[in-house]
């Protein structure tokens, strides 16, 4: 059972949470805190795949929440929700900097994208495990999802998407950021100019207006006939990249007219840049002849690390190069690594029995906690930096921060289970 921790002393609110959680996540256990401390405390120890914060509940000092939360993101890798009431939401996008958000949802819209993120969520709920996710991806994972003729379903996949990417070590912060703005504007182009049919001169003529493109959206969708209509989106991650082909239902645009009109000044305009923006961040976008389909491409990290624990930080990088041993099977373990990139082979008795890449996070920890001597031979297959860790810095670590003991545990059992599959299979 997965947990969500949500902090909030509106009962209201709390009660629509746990129905919808019940409805659409019903393996999940929602745990309600009105109390700041006792909630961090639940994210150190539980480490929820979901967190919900009520920022504008003035009992809960969800402000030291968020500061917590930011201060240590390799730790707290789950997805935050924020519900709000007088906040204005742009000015709380700026101050969620370095936090993995899913959405926000406000007071008022409440229980209309409650259900529909828990919807999106526990329709899609592999996109919560990244910690386990170099496991998945010794192949590649393919499926897709259905979104909604809605800006609120595109702003939520776009983020989940970016999360995932981010917190599986397949992209950096960089891009991260690039991603995700650039897969919105495909994602507003699929719904906007595809789904919804608004041209270039109805766009202009109502951003001069009103100044709000999702309400003209929103009045297009009174239509059912556009209401009804979805956006698609194929994908397939493997370890070196991800390739996505989002398709909508509409009847197509001159994407070659649209993307030669907008030039670079069309960049400093209200809109006319979401195809030169996502081509300045996404390789090898390609539209199909009709307009209604786009593919891209994104590059992965080449085995790297883009986060360090925090107890971490400050330990000297060594470097290997390719072909060079990290230890020798029959050497005492006196050390634990972490590994910051590269990729590593690992040799018993002259066989070579696995890789690791820093997805794996650690390398040498089962002996290193054993006492034993080193079961294995590791050798750099690429050239990468370990984090070496002594003994004596991770004692003093799990005394000063023990909930980093509580996952590594769970990193453990899953590798064991891992492998312990991987032999059943052979």
């Amino acid at each position: 059972m997965g947990n969500i921790a949500i902090l909030s002393s509106n009962q209201r609110i709390n009660f629509l949470i746990e129905e919808h959680c019940r409805t659409w996540m019903d393996d999940f256990k929602c745990n309600f805190f009105d109390d700041c401390n006792k909630f961090v405390q639940f994210l150190n120890y539980e480490l929820p795949s979901i967190n919900i914060i009520c920022i504008d509940d003035p009992d809960t000092e969800s402000s030291k929440a968020l500061r917590s939360i930011r201060k240590d993101p390799w730790l707290h890798f789950g997805g935050t929700i924020i519900l709000y009431n007088t906040s204005d939401e742009r000015e709380i996008i700026q101050n969620l900097k370095g936090i993995n958000i899913v959405t926000l949802i406000s007071f008022s819209k409440l229980e209309f994208n409650l259900p529909r993120v828990f919807r999106i969520i526990g329709n899609n709920r592999w996109v919560l495990f990244q910690r386990e996710i170099h496991s998945l991806l010794s192949s590649s994972i393919s499926g897709h999802f259905v979104l909604n003729n809605d800006p609120f379903d595109l702003i939520t996949y776009s983020n989940l998407i970016a999360n995932f990417l981010y917190n599986s070590g397949l992209v950096d912060a960089e891009g991260k950021e690039g991603f995700y703005i650039a897969i919105m504007e495909l994602f507003m182009n699929a719904i906007e100019h595809g789904n919804c049919s608004i041209s270039f001169e109805e766009k202009s003529r109502y951003l001069e207006k009103e100044g709000n493109i999702f309400d003209l959206i929103n009045q297009k969708n009174q239509d059912p006939e556009i209401g009804n209509r979805k956006v698609v989106v194929h994908y397939r991650i493997t370890p070196d990249g991800s390739s996505f082909t989002i398709r909508d239902e509409g009847k197509g645009f001159d994407w070659r007219n649209y993307r030669s009109t907008t030039g670079e000044a069309g960049l400093d305009e209200q809109h006319g840049r979401g195809i030169l923006m996502a081509m300045h961040y996404l390789k090898d976008l390609k539209f199909n002849d009709k307009g209604n389909e786009v593919t891209f491409h994104v590059e992965h990290l080449e085995h790297k690390s883009n986060e360090y624990p925090t107890f971490f930080s400050g330990r000297d990088e060594v470097s290997f190069k390719e072909g060079e041993v990290v230890f020798t099977q029959g050497d005492e373990s006196n050390y634990l690594y972490y590994i910051v990139s590269g990729k590593y082979e690992i040799i018993a008795n002259g066989i070579a029995v696995s890789t690791l890449t820093p997805a794996d996070l650690f390398l040498g920890e089962m002996s290193f906690l054993l006492n034993n001597k080193r079961s294995a031979t590791v050798k750099a297959v690429k050239s990468g930096e370990l984090l070496k860790i002594t003994k004596e810095e991770f004692i003093n670590a799990m005394k000063k921060k023990p909930y980093y003991g509580i996952l590594l545990s769970r990193i453990l059992a899953t590798r064991l289970v891992s492998l312990h599959e991987s032999k059943r299979r052979t």
